[in-house]
């Protein structure tokens, strides 16, 4: 019998659908920028559109509040708020590199938690993304923010924590943690942003808020919850990877600022460790489905 973790039959679909994920969260800084608000007035905005959206799609919500529901929400949380403080505390460069610590953590948990085992073209991607990674960032990168980064592998570790719970909810509904996570983000960034100057409501403001929480977070959170469902926690987080590469090119598209020549090279790095990885791995499973599939049919009484 062949195993569906071998053959899924919507392992294509989950893949793009994670991809697609990462083209969302990339967004971010283009929208980010149009709104004059502080951090976490703007986290609290878009998490709270994203609720009601993510509300709307589920119709009704089976909110179980089980410890795999619960613990994904509050990583997936943590994760945003956390990153919104090391943006604020040491350099976005720092930031987003030093989060991306993430793969290696999904490796370690998800063999712990889910027995899913990284391959070897998984830990030499990831060696290949980290590299990228360092070329990708290097013009911005920067020392003496000591709090801000330990926010940032801080947030790293929640983010591979929240891939780890979704992909244990495979069975499930894992798009409820997604709703549980949108909504603690919102209460907990309005509780902060209570204490910071108030927001002026622009429509330029609002129309910037209404497509991070549409968009960049709450139809990424749906596409999520369909990938995770049909693609192992390590390919997910090497697929997910691409979302800095995504991002200075929609900054070069709105407002004509080109990436440096390292940012160029960095993003070569990291596209082809994902999709040489990905290739890799598909292959091997299909070579392991098609050796199971020809061993069943010489077993006696086949």
């Amino acid at each position: 019998m062949v195993s569906m973790e071998v053959n899924h039959p919507g392992r294509a679909s989950g893949l793009v659908a994670i991809a697609s994920t990462a083209l969302c969260w990339s967004i971010a800084g283009v929208f980010v920028k149009l709104v004059d608000w502080n951090p976490f007035a703007i986290a609290c905005g878009r998490s709270l559109v994203a609720a009601i959206f993510i509300a709307v799609w589920l119709r009704k919500a089976w909110l179980r509040f089980s410890m795999v529901q619960v613990g994904a929400a509050a990583a997936s949380a943590a994760t945003m708020l956390l990153f919104i403080y090391a943006n604020k505390a040491t350099t976005s460069a720092n930031a987003i590199l030093l989060q991306y610590g993430a793969p290696v953590y999904v490796a370690i948990l998800g063999a712990w938690i889910l027995k899913e085992k990284p391959r070897a073209e998984h830990w030499l991607a990831f060696a290949a993304i980290f590299a990228g990674m360092g070329l990708f960032f290097m013009d911005g990168l920067s020392s003496g923010h000591l709090a801000g980064d330990i926010a940032s592998i801080v947030s790293g570790l929640a983010f591979a924590i929240y891939f780890v719970l979704m992909r244990k909810q495979k069975d499930g509904s894992p798009l409820e943690s997604a709703l549980l996570a949108h909504i603690i983000t919102a209460v907990v960034a309005f509780g902060i942003a209570l204490f910071l100057p108030a927001p002026v409501f622009t429509p330029k403001a609002l129309g910037a808020i209404a497509a991070l929480g549409l968009v960049q977070i709450g139809l990424a959170s749906v596409l999520f919850a369909f990938g995770i469902k049909r693609v192992k926690a390590v390919e997910a987080i090497l697929v997910a990877v691409l979302e800095p590469v995504f991002n200075p090119v929609w900054v070069f598209l709105a407002v004509g600022e080109k990436p440096s020549a390292n940012a160029l090279a960095g993003g070569a790095v990291i596209v082809a460790a994902v999709v040489v990885s990905t290739l890799v791995s598909v292959r091997r499973d299909s070579q392991a489905a098609a050796a199971a599939t020809a061993a069943a049919e010489r077993a006696p009484g086949a």
